[in-house]
């Protein structure tokens, strides 16, 4: 595993998806900033996709359960090289085919359509239970939100991934601790998840959602799991620019002119530093 370059990688993805909600004058940027990391990870280290042959029957599949936070995913996948980089700018506005919400239809590299919070979980289950009927060997990875979590779609397809011996599954959990009404444990609190998961018949684990050690780590248990596993991620929602950083009122609303290039100032700062340390 490259650290650094997957923290460069990283670095690339959170300022796609300021760019991206920037130029739309809308969208969810704190929340895409918070999962550039695990993006990075699955996307450069971990994966088996292909931007020249995105439907590849044996290609892994990623679901983005949280299908708001799609700036960073789709700044994930234009890294990969699945669509020019430059399309990012074009991100929820009419004729785009970057639509607000992940488009399977559309979009290269997208698997599964997604928005509806609580959904994009049972896709992957499917997904999982087709690869187990098929004897396929990919493997399906999602990404679910704290607040989502909340949703009791969430553990109809816990129960069912832990039923279907659903061990090529895994899901992130992107547990930031905040949601667009609020702290999570005041809306409707689903501590301890990890507890829950297990008593739902899945492997978990906590972690660090920005240590790629520890996603490193997370990754290889859950490859050698006999069960379908959680990995609960701490993050900071709006990691990498500072006054967005844990501040609940940026989940859903783009940054002015002004907002905009101080974000993308710290983050070439920290591209900077990042490069800096290598010499």
């Amino acid at each position: 595993m490259d650290k650094i370059n997957l923290q460069k990688k990283a670095l690339e993805i959170r300022k796609g998806a300021l760019t991206a909600v920037y130029c739309a004058s809308s969208g969810h940027p704190s929340g895409s900033l918070g999962i550039a990391d695990i993006l990075a990870y699955l996307y450069f280290e971990e994966m088996n996709v292909d931007p020249k042959d995105p439907k590849n029957p044996d290609r892994d599949r990623f679901v983005l359960s949280k299908g708001h936070t799609s700036p960073a995913y789709y700044a994930a996948l234009a890294e990969k090289g699945f669509f020019p980089k430059e399309d990012l700018g074009t991100f929820r506005h009419m004729d785009s085919y970057l639509q607000g919400h992940p488009d399977m239809k559309h979009i290269p590299g997208v698997d599964m359509s997604t928005g509806s919070l609580g959904q994009g979980i049972s896709a992957a289950c499917g997904m999982a239970l087709s690869a187990k009927i098929s004897e396929k060997k990919y493997r399906v990875w999602t990404i679910l939100g704290d607040g989502e979590s909340e949703e009791g779609q969430v553990w109809e397809a816990a129960m069912f991934a832990a039923h279907y011996g659903l061990n090529n599954l895994a899901a992130f959990i992107d547990f930031n601790g905040l949601q667009i009404d609020g702290p999570v444990a005041e809306v409707m609190n689903p501590s301890p998840l990890d507890e829950k998961f297990k008593a739902f018949g899945w492997n978990t684990v906590v972690i660090d959602g920005h240590d790629f050690d520890q996603i490193d780590m997370a990754v290889k248990m859950a490859k050698s799991s006999i069960k379908p596993t959680a990995i609960i991620c701490k993050t900071i929602k709006g990691k990498g620019v500072s006054y967005m950083e844990n501040v609940c009122s940026w989940h859903g609303k783009a940054p002015n002119e002004e907002q905009y290039n101080q974000g993308m100032a710290e983050l070439l700062e920290a591209e900077k530093k990042l490069c800096g340390a290598l010499v």
